[in-house]
């Protein structure tokens, strides 16, 4: 069972609370303050539970026991809901790791919900501690230092994943035989950054307007400067894409010029050896020639043709001489010699 940790502020002050999460929030009421609650790793009756204390709408909570949401902002009557992806990049094992958290933001309220465990929360917690001006804007100062602090994280990701990319372009001309698997296994990766990111601008943008209709101002100018960065790595991401899928264009380019080049290299060596096969074939043939005459003249029967002739010896002679010319001739004019 996952406890939810609760700590109420007023102003930049953090006051111990040793109340349950409802008791809590009416005091953070009653005295000016926000509440600020972390979950950890819940269970989906800690979460149910946990909204029924702080009257959080049933829609957010469906969305919260959803596992593997995009990132999304919705808006539900006094609390805005988000489903935020902070990333981390692995780059031994060239993976982007998202993990998802949900936040749930009231007036004087602001709700954490790691569903694995795998965002530090405590430790985003101190970071805002050590800037009291922004806890003195309450729930949407805290809001916005949520996505400030996720939207800078993926700066350290894109980063390594760039790095990533200029490896593989240097390896795109050598001899690797991995390199396409490394395309496709960070192409993989950077679509699963883009599903985070990618909304982010529209999230961005819709919560500038709720935030100055509920501040009673014209533009909330922090948000803007995140929402430019949140396109500025959208932008990004779409870059590593697009690059991606060209230099898998390339190596499939490389890899065909290859196998033509060994194709052309075994059809020459091919041509070679034929022509070698004819020129031993053709010789073989020119001195088979005089080797069929002089078996048959070699043959030891009493009665032959010719035996008794005074010339059949010379005939003997210029009969295979004449053959393996005429066999030359041949051959020659076929250009097999």
């Amino acid at each position: 069972m996952a406890v939810p940790h609760c700590i109420l502020y007023k102003g930049a002050e953090a006051l111990p609370v040793d109340q349950d999460p409802a008791a809590a929030l009416s005091a953070a009421r009653a005295q000016g303050g926000m509440l600020w609650v972390t979950l950890v790793e819940p269970s989906r009756d800690d979460v149910r539970a946990l909204a029924a204390a702080l009257d959080l709408s049933t829609l957010g909570v469906a969305s919260t026991l959803r596992n593997n949401q995009r990132s999304k902002l919705d808006h539900y009557g006094d609390h805005l809901y988000l489903a935020l992806q902070p990333a981390q990049y692995d780059d031994r094992a060239e993976t982007v790791e998202c993990h998802e958290v949900d936040v749930f933001v009231g007036d004087e309220l602001f709700v954490v919900i790691s569903p694995d465990g795998a965002v530090d929360l405590e430790r985003m917690r101190a970071l805002l501690e050590e800037h009291p001006e922004v806890l003195r804007k309450g729930a949407y100062g805290v809001l916005w230092a949520t996505l400030e602090y996720v939207t800078r994280g993926y700066r350290d990701v894109l980063d390594g994943i760039e790095h990533d990319i200029d490896q593989i372009e240097e390896e795109l001309f050598g001899e690797g035989v991995g390199v396409s698997h490394r395309i496709f296994a960070l192409q993989r990766e950077v679509i699963d950054l883009h599903h985070a990111t990618a909304p982010l601008e529209d999230m961005l943008e819709r919560l500038q307007r709720i935030v100055s209709r509920r501040m009673h101002t014209d533009e909330a100018p922090a948000f803007h400067e995140i929402a430019d960065r949140a396109r500025y790595v959208d932008a990004r991401v779409a870059a590593f894409r697009h690059t991606l899928d060209n230099a898998l264009t390339v190596h499939a380019t490389i890899v065909d010029q290859r196998r033509n080049d060994a194709m052309q290299r075994m059809t020459e060596q091919s041509i070679q050896q034929n022509d070698q096969v004819k020129k031993i074939s053709s010789w073989a043939a020119i001195g088979f020639a005089p080797t069929l005459v002089a078996g048959i003249y070699g043959m030891n029967f009493q009665f032959m043709p010719e035996l008794a002739w005074p010339w059949g010896y010379p005939f003997a002679l210029g009969l295979m001489v004449a053959v393996s010319a005429g066999l030359y001739v041949v051959f020659k004019r076929n250009d097999w010699l």
